[in-house]
């Protein structure tokens, strides 16, 4: 029985000098779909620019995301995820997916946030060669593949790796 997800809400946070195609890849295939996407950045309607400058605005602030009005969330890559981390709501709704069995999903520096919420111990994941060591110390099982999957969690490496990522995410979504 698979699970529809037209309709559905998904979250991503965006915050300055994100990883431009690990952000637009995975909302534009969501969207195509039938799913609506939210960014969420530390300010509601603000403009934030990628590391190759392609600017998004968010929809949404962070600290009015309410999580039970999403089925899960997408970390993307980039420096963004560095300051995203250290935001304690940003933290509590990631955990909240994890501990619901929601889609997390992360791709390259994105590992970063749900490393830091707290709950990738025991979880199988990939991640850019950059953070292995830091996500290994946060308890996960570092594999290099272009995507992994362990339960409800989805990880990729790098940008090249975002067709199997972007399926990986929808395979979980509707499941």
């Amino acid at each position: 029985m698979s699970t529809n997800i037209n309709g559905k809400k998904i979250l991503m946070f965006v915050d300055n000098v994100y990883e431009d195609l690990e952000l637009w890849y995975p909302k534009l295939r969501l969207e195509e779909a039938g799913m609506k996407v939210v960014l969420a950045g530390p300010k509601a309607g603000a403009t934030y620019s990628g590391k190759h400058s392609y600017p998004a605005v968010s929809d949404a602030a962070i600290e009015d995301i309410k999580a039970e009005d999403f089925i899960g969330v997408v970390c993307v890559g980039g420096f963004a995820p560095d300051q995203l981390r250290r935001d304690p709501k940003v933290k509590s709704l990631v955990a909240h997916f994890a501990n619901k069995g929601q889609l997390v999903a992360a791709i390259c520096h994105g590992g970063w946030v749900p490393a830091s919420a707290g709950i990738y111990r025991g979880v199988r994941v990939t991640s850019s060669r950059g953070i292995k060591d830091d996500l290994e110390n946060a308890g996960c099982i570092w594999i290099d593949a272009p995507a992994v999957v362990d339960r409800h969690f989805v990880s990729s490496r790098k940008p090249d790796d975002l067709p199997a990522f972007c399926k990986s995410i929808l395979q979980v979504l509707t499941a």
